[in-house]
């Protein structure tokens, strides 16, 4: 999906985003609100510098500009995973980003997410992940392991992992099972601008996605243990 379509979707008053190489950034105007732009396209993994380069535009929005809301467009295969990368401390850079886009969030900034390709990992989880409300495109690719590598590592069964998967979106790859666990608020088709203007009115601080997710019948048990581990 090409970014800049999206992007004048979203923003009919006019914006500036530009891609500096895969990492995308600048500002989109809709109904008179000014949106800090940040994000990525050509499906490119999160390394190090990218996660920096994104939370130093997180972190520069916070001061510059107090209180304006925050879009993170997504299209990533996830994390970078090379020896260097790892070397260097990936992980660490990642943490980096998502205590960033919290501090925006805990500041007041409200922060939202469109998944506009893909959205794979690590890549998402600091960034988008970390929004008060995230959508996505109905023909977005979003998951966090696939099958077989999840049978690899569970060293359950891929067949038995579809199986599952027929049942239980926590085993699905997909954007729509990514709505009915309550990770994506709603799949935006039709007026982008219209949706984006929509998902801004109803944001706020709380998270609500497990009772999104429980209400959704996505995921059952994750409202009542966190309900559970706050009393007791």
């Amino acid at each position: 999906m090409d970014w800049k379509r999206i992007a004048d979707r979203l923003f009919p008053e006019g914006h500036d985003i530009v891609a500096e190489g895969a990492l995308l950034a600048g500002t989109g105007r809709n109904a008179g609100v000014e949106y800090a732009v940040v994000g990525s396209t050509d499906h490119i993994e999160i390394g190090v510098e990218i996660a920096l380069a994104m939370a130093r535009r997180v972190l520069a929005t916070v001061r510059d500009h107090p209180g304006r809301p925050i879009l993170f467009l997504v299209d990533t295969s996830g994390q970078r995973l090379t020896r260097r990368d790892e070397l260097l401390g990936i992980n660490r850079y990642m943490a980096h980003l998502a205590r960033c886009v919290d501090l925006a969030r805990r500041q007041g900034h409200r922060v939202l997410g469109l998944v506009y390709d893909q959205a794979l990992s690590g890549g998402f989880l600091a960034s988008a992940m970390m929004a008060d409300l995230c959508a996505a495109l109905p023909e977005a690719e979003i998951r966090v392991m696939n099958l077989p590598a999840m049978a690899r590592v569970t060293r359950i069964a891929e067949e038995r992992l579809r199986q599952l998967a027929q049942d239980s979106p926590v085993f699905a790859p997909g954007a729509i099972n990514y709505v009915r666990m309550g990770a994506i608020d709603a799949l935006w088709e039709g007026n982008l601008a219209q949706a984006l203007r929509d998902m801004l009115a109803r944001a706020d601080a709380d998270d609500h996605r497990k009772y999104v997710g429980r209400d959704r019948g996505g995921r059952l048990l994750a409202a009542m243990i966190a309900e559970r581990a706050r009393i007791e």
